[in-house]
Parts: structure tokens; C-alpha cells; sequence
């Protein structure tokens, strides 16, 4: 049995056979994190991943499902980093994932630089609120918020960590796509492909997926979009078969 605090709640990943620790009030993954799972590219059969503003882990439980590599997840919130821990000990996978209660910033003079195939990253996506909004709810606060970590930090951070050749994929806002550009160009960082992701048609996109390579060569592929919802506001066929392996 697993040990839940307050209102957490213990809850099914999707089509997956795991199971997940969720709190309303602190965190509570969404399709986001879902999507960066599924889009990023992974060795499967060996590899080392490093996940980078883990929350809850969602992304290393998701990831643990598509390769047998050794999966890190890194999270500063430590209330975020204990539902992360409990999640991965109740589906029995520590000898794949680990997690670590610290701050992007500095986790490449932790654990070394270009040590890592794959990084992953969903990072804060909006300013900095007021203090008001801060203390309303810090945990929700941080996770949406660059508080504790910008852009810049966040692709820094994968730079470092991840080893020439190796892949480094982001989910963020549209908006902030020149930057994400030109920071992973910054940093080394080549982007090789982009998908818009879409509430249905005829919506501006809402969501954007990157994945880019360390020292790699310019030669950019923009996907074809994904869309979420049909006009029927049901799941389309392609989120069906990303959440639900359909």
C-alpha cells in the first residue's frame, strides 16, 4: 500500500499500468506532460533520460513505459519530489527512475555535464505573478510560474546535462517560440522538429512541442498539427491513440 497525505489521491496513468499520486490542491499532471512523453524521441532498449521540473514524475512514469533506460527526474518543490518518490515505489520502479530534490540550476555541477541521451523539460510557462497570487497557493504558484527557474534556466540546464548528439525536447506555450529558438540555438542546441498542437480546428494553437540536438546541424521539420478536440468536443483519434494507445 502506498502512504497518501492530505487530499492526495491515488489515480490510473491513462492506458498505462501504473499508477500515479495527484493532489488538486498541489499538483496535477495534464496533457502537456502527457504529449512531451510521447513526442520525444527515446532509446529503447538502453540510455540514459533526465527530466528536468518533474513535478510528480509524471513524465519519468511515462517515459519508464517506452524505454529501459535509466530515467532521473529532477524536482525543487519537496513536497512535489515525496509524491514523486511514493508514485515510483508503488509501481515498483526505482531501479529505473530516480529523483532528485534540487534546483536545475545547478544539477549539472551535481551530477556532470553531457552525461545524459535524452533530457526533458516542462517548464514554467508564464511570468512572475504578484505576491497576492504567490501566496494564494506557492506550490501551483511555482509550478506555473518562473519563480524558481526561467526559460533560459531551463534550456542552460538541459545544454549542460545533455551529451553531443543527444536529444532535448520541450513542451511550452506558442508564444514563446522565437524564444526557445534562439535560447537552444545559445546553448548549443539545434532544433530539428516542432508540432503545433491545436484545441480543434479552426483555434489558434495553444500548445508547442520542440525537440533539438546538441552541436546538431541546421535542417528544421515542422509536423503536421495535432489537434485535441473534435467539433463533437471528443478527443480526436490521434489523442486517443497518444492517451489511450487506441
Amino acid at each position: 500500500m502506498v502512504e497518501l497525505k492530505g487530499d492526495e489521491r491515488l489515480d490510473y496513468l491513462l492506458a498505462e499500468e501504473l499508477r500515479i499520486i495527484q493532489s488538486p490542491s498541489v499538483f496535477a499532471f495534464s496533457l502537456d506532460a502527457v504529449l512531451l512523453s510521447k513526442f520525444v524521441y527515446v532509446p529503447i532498449q538502453k540510455g540514459t533520460l533526465i527530466d528536468l521540473c518533474s513535478g510528480n514524475g509524471v513524465v519519468p512514469l511515462f517515459l519508464s513505459t517506452r524505454t529501459k533506460g535509466n530515467i532521473t527526474g529532477v524536482e525543487i518543490q519537496e513536497r512535489l519530489f515525496d509524491m514523486a518518490c511514493r508514485s515510483i515505489e508503488y509501481n515498483q520502479l526505482e531501479s529505473r527512475i530516480n529523483m532528485i530534490h534540487g534546483d536545475i540550476k545547478e544539477i549539472a555541477s551535481q551530477i556532470g555535464h553531457g552525461k545524459f541521451d535524452v533530457v526533458t523539460c516542462n517548464p514554467p510557462y508564464f511570468p512572475t505573478p504578484s505576491q497576492e497570487e504567490i501566496n494564494k497557493n506557492e506550490h501551483l504558484a511555482y509550478a506555473r510560474h518562473e519563480i524558481l527557474c526561467t526559460l533560459e534556466d531551463a534550456i542552460k540546464a538541459s545544454s549542460q546535462l545533455v551529451r553531443a548528439g543527444g536529444k532535448v525536447a520541450f513542451v511550452h506555450r506558442p508564444g514563446r517560440l522565437m524564444d526557445i529558438v534562439s535560447l537552444m540555438r545559445k546553448y548549443k542546441l539545434e532544433p530539428k522538429k516542432i508540432q503545433f498542437v491545436y484545441p480543434k480546428q479552426g483555434k489558434e494553437a495553444n500548445t508547442l512541442l520542440v525537440e533539438a540536438t546538441k552541436n546538431g546541424s541546421p535542417d528544421l521539420k515542422i509536423l503536421p498539427p495535432l489537434y485535441v478536440y473534435t467539433d463533437n468536443n471528443e478527443y480526436t483519434d490521434e489523442v486517443k491513440r497518444i492517451l489511450y494507445n487506441e
